[in-house]
């Protein structure tokens, strides 16, 4: 007959094993990383607008009453899409007179050809004078000329006719429509506006004291307000020069390629790099946020102690110290532990 263990007696050995085991997590070693001087960019932060690279207003190349317009303002459209169709019988009856003369200029500088040929001929046997081979060359020459006049004149009423159809110049988005369906356009008139996706820049204007430093970096980041993303800048263009009321240069900043939503007229900082510059670095992970209050746990002789910081710009992992720790002192990568360490501190001390 086995022998039977009571609940109670199962407890209090359960407590006696597991004790010496919660003694020795609360003395394992805490991981530790150290505060280090690290060589960074110094940024210049200013406001800027975004504008599109690619924009454009389409203007009538042609007079004539609005037959068409496929797209308003937002709409998306692609390169080579119809926007407007321009009422073009005038502009057919043109090209139809055009290519009429130009078929009666062809006969006639046949006949002239022939009849040169046939001069030509008679001359060179002495049959003719010259002034009879001269009289039928110039007329071969006139005819010739009115052939090329009369090309030319189809080859003008072609391309107006052609503008009565107006295309998307590059794949964008519709920002202003300025006719209406029905209305007589002339020429010069505008008649929808837009700029492409994807190619964005932002202006600036660098004050006169950093704007060397900004020719001699050429580098520089923009970030959006709303969730302060960052956009890193593909090329900057400085003017040549600087705005005699404020006196200071405009810089324009081409962004790269970016999934994130941007848009002409949005506000945007851009933050200019002019030299470089030591920040105290911890992990990011490593910080505690308590409110408005940042602390780090430092650790020392595996001893560990809260420490209030102040905390200055950072990346996705890592964070600058501005006040309140050392470079190479040791810091808790986990703060949930390294709590728990300080609490049994505190119970040890009591």
């Amino acid at each position: 007959m086995h022998n039977q263990i009571s609940p109670k007696r199962f407890l209090a050995s359960l407590v006696l094993l597991l004790t010496p085991m919660f003694a020795v997590a609360q003395q394992a070693v805490l991981e530790t990383a150290r505060a280090e001087l690290v060589s960074s960019p110094l940024e210049y932060q200013l406001d800027g607008v975004i504008e599109a690279i690619r924009q454009s207003t389409l203007s009538a190349e042609v007079s004539g009453r609005v037959e068409a317009v496929n797209f308003d303002v937002g709409d998306q459209v692609e390169q080579g899409e119809v926007i407007v169709r321009i009422r073009d019988n005038e502009h057919r009856a043109r090209l139809k007179k055009a290519s009429a003369a130009l078929d009666e200029a062809q006969a006639r500088y046949d006949d002239a050809r022939s009849e040169f040929k046939r001069v030509q001929g008679l001359y060179k046997d002495k049959v003719v004078s010259k002034a009879a081979f001269d009289k039928a060359n110039a007329n071969l020459e006139s005819t010739q000329a009115r052939v090329e006049a009369a090309h030319a004149s189809v080859s003008e009423a072609q391309e107006q006719l052609d503008n009565t159809v107006i295309h998307a110049p590059y794949s964008g988005i519709v920002s202003a429509r300025h006719i209406e369906l029905g209305e007589s356009t002339n020429i010069g008139q505008p008649i929808m506006s837009g700029y492409a996706m994807g190619e964005f820049r932002a202006i600036a204007n660098a004050p006169q004291s950093i704007i060397n430093a900004v020719r001699d970096h050429q580098k520089a980041r923009v970030i959006l307000l709303e969730n302060q993303q960052t956009i890193d800048a593909r090329k900057l263009t400085i003017f040549p020069y600087a705005d005699p009321q404020n006196h200071s240069f405009p810089v324009r900043v081409d962004l790269a390629e970016t999934d994130q939503t941007v848009f002409p007229g949005m506000l945007v900082k851009v933050s200019f790099v002019i030299g470089q510059v030591q920040r105290l670095m911890a992990p990011r992970s490593a910080l505690v946020q308590r409110s408005e209050v940042s602390g780090i746990y430092v650790v020392k002789d595996n001893q560990v102690s809260m420490r209030q910081v102040r905390t200055g710009i950072g990346t996705d992992h890592q964070i600058e110290i501005v006040a309140g720790l050392d470079a190479g002192e040791a810091i808790a990568v986990d703060p949930v532990a390294a709590g728990i360490r300080l609490k049994s501190q505190w119970k040890s001390a009591q």
